[in-house]
């Protein structure tokens, strides 16, 4: 593995030189109201932003380019994601060496006050589903010179954004043709999410937001609830609870953990085979020693449940941990995301 490694390297570092110095995409910021969130009753800003990478000789071409949208995990934001997996490096570099054709890549901001939307429509803080396959996706193609077709658009994620590719693949095969999900959390019920973890009980027990503020498990069980399950006559968090407590006795809500299974990724399979079924190519991969205990567990779960019901698609287990192993040439943006789009995306013929 890594005589493998160096190898790829080695042969990387002679192909750039090959080339010369590298032609740089272009990253851009955009703005606008998203009318999905427009209105919502949680306050969320309507105003979104998008982190937009345009492939080098974009301003003077008049090609137009498949797009790949990523979608951010919990506590991420768009312009952060760029820069910490340093994305523009990979896709100049993998155009450059001809890894892959040139395509645009959109970065949405979907960071919310409880720091996640989970790509999900709540009557709460408002129709994030449809912000990403309406929304962003009119507004990218109304302004940049895309390929307008399914075929040409891919969906990806990690983590929170994983399991968010994997419902925009299920909810709009119209808009995309290709998922890959890296990571992706909470598929389902499992080690750590279920209702007996103790964040329930700190929840019960707060008063504020700032009671949760420091306990990850808590943010991320009150933004299931004010997306699954929300409820405006319950502050402070508007939401219910698949289990709370009465002083220190632990009571399940069993028509709230219903609510939860539905939306659980996993739990759609079923209702959602005919649009699995259609679309062109599906992955997803996640790390051995995710410290997300039910990562692993419930990642497998969703592959075994595709295979049982004859859906294609690819899985990877790999040796690593939550969303590692993903920046620079030797990880898996570069060597397995950006690959896995370029075979199955459609580009536009030479002309």
């Amino acid at each position: 593995m890594i005589q493998k490694a160096i190898f790829f390297c080695a042969s990387l570092i002679l192909s750039i030189s090959s080339f010369g110095q590298i032609s740089k995409g272009t990253i851009i910021t955009e703005k606008f109201l998203a009318p999905s969130i427009q209105g919502n009753l949680a306050g969320e800003d309507a105003m979104r932003r998008l982190t937009i990478y345009l492939p080098p000789g974009y301003n003077q071409s008049k090609q137009h380019y498949p797009v790949i949208y990523f979608l951010h995990g919990m506590y991420g934001e768009d312009s952060a994601t760029m820069a910490d997996l340093e994305i523009n490096y990979l896709l100049d570099t993998a155009i450059a060496v001809k890894h892959i054709k040139p395509v645009i890549f959109v970065l949405p901001d979907s960071y919310t006050k409880y720091k996640g939307s989970f790509y999900t429509n709540s009557k709460l803080t408002g129709n994030w589903a449809n912000y990403i396959a309406k929304d962003v996706v009119d507004y990218v193609d109304k302004h940049f010179r895309t390929i307008a077709n399914k075929n040409s658009r891919g969906i990806a994620g990690a983590s929170m954004g994983g399991n968010g590719a994997l419902k925009m693949g299920m909810l709009f095969p119209d808009v995309f043709s290709s998922v890959y999900a890296t990571t992706p959390a909470t598929l389902n019920w499992s080690d750590g999410i279920n209702t007996g973890i103790d964040a329930f009980k700190i929840i019960s027990d707060a008063k504020s937001d700032s009671d949760i503020a420091n306990n990850v498990s808590a943010m991320v069980m009150v933004d299931l609830g004010r997306t699954y399950s929300p409820d405006l006559k319950k502050p402070p968090f508007y939401a219910d609870m698949p289990a709370y407590y009465i002083g220190d006795s632990l009571v399940i809500d069993t028509s709230t953990v219903r609510k939860w299974t539905e939306n659980f990724a996993t739990n759609m399979i079923e209702s959602h085979l005919n649009a699995l079924r259609s679309l062109r190519a599906i992955k997803l991969d996640w790390g051995r020693n995710d410290a997300g205990r039910h990562i692993p567990v419930t990642c497998l779960q969703f592959s075994k449940k595709l295979e049982w019901y004859g859906v294609k698609h690819f899985a990877e287990e790999y040796l690593g941990g939550h969303a590692e192993h993903l920046e620079g040439v030797e990880g898996r943006i570069y060597t397995e995301i950006l690959p896995f789009f370029d075979r199955y995306l459609v580009f536009e013929k030479a002309k």
